[in-house]
């Protein structure tokens, strides 16, 4: 396969992660080549490279997310971003389908203090969304200003970076992770957030926002061991997990997932 590098003026660090063909390159900083739609046609509307960044303009009809052309595992992506006034976007990594959707963790973006839109804490920028707030005070610049941040994706370690500073650090598949995902709306998504590799997704929420991407580099993953079959109390009720092996239509890396429900008595 031919191998290529993307020069540093581009603003983007590539490098070969384990069990990789080549050099990643997230963005070229001209072209959307190495992002598709969903049904894995070309990006041909609405997301646009200007000036070397990706933009989103506002639109009524939604364009629909783009997603990167392969899986990707352990990374570090730095990037900056600007979301419109009333804004919603977000970017979701380790993206697999899930029951027939395509789901993953999210870096999610947002105006946290539009007066009409009240958020809550783990729905709000720097929140793994729907799962894990960011800490409290926050260093956010208010929409429509820029905001710089890092997602580092390390085996099963997450942590969401803003402006400098860490705002969340994840353990996937501890005994926190799994009641928070049993409350919230993956809770009948088995797996969600296990799978060590996934696909990269920008999403469309109808708002224009921009990404500057700063620095993206991949890392070595290993292969996930097989997760320790358990049952877990703490969480107002009993935790019931099992764990059996899967696949998925994005993703080609042999996996094993664990389903959590709530066990009342």
């Amino acid at each position: 396969m031919k191998r290529f590098w993307i020069g540093l003026a581009a603003g983007l660090l590539t490098t070969t992660a384990m069990g990789q063909d080549g050099p990643s390159v997230l963005f070229d900083g001209a072209t959307l080549n190495s992002w598709t739609t969903l049904d894995d046609q070309p990006v041909t509307n609405g997301w646009e490279v200007v000036d070397g960044m990706i933009h989103l303009p506002a639109s009524d009809e939604r364009t629909g997310h783009i997603i990167t052309g392969r899986d990707i595992g352990n990374f570090v992506l730095s990037f900056d971003f600007k979301i419109a006034p009333g804004g919603n976007s977000g970017i979701k990594y380790r993206v697999q389908d899930i029951n027939g959707n395509l789901l993953g963790c999210e870096y999610q973006i947002y105006d946290d203090d539009h007066p009409t839109k009240p958020v809550d804490p783990k729905n709000s920028t720097g929140s793994l969304y729907d799962v894990y707030p960011p800490i409290d005070n926050k260093p956010l610049n208010p929409a429509g200003e820029w905001n710089s941040a890092k997602i580092v994706v390390q085996d099963y370690w997450i942590e969401h970076w803003l402006n400098g500073q860490l705002i969340l650090k994840v353990l996937v598949g501890s005994h926190e992770w799994h009641c928070r995902i049993a409350d919230s709306k993956f809770n009948d998504d088995p797996g969600f957030g296990q799978n060590r590799f996934g696909r990269i997704m920008l999403t469309d929420h109808g708002s224009e926002v921009w990404y500057r991407i700063n620095e993206f580099e991949e890392l070595p993953t290993r292969p996930a061991p097989a997760p320790v079959v358990a049952m877990s109390s703490g969480c107002h009720s009993e935790l019931v997990m099992t764990c059996r092996p899967t696949s998925a239509r994005l993703h080609a890396h042999p996996r094993r997932v664990c389903r959590v429900r709530r066990f009342r008595r």
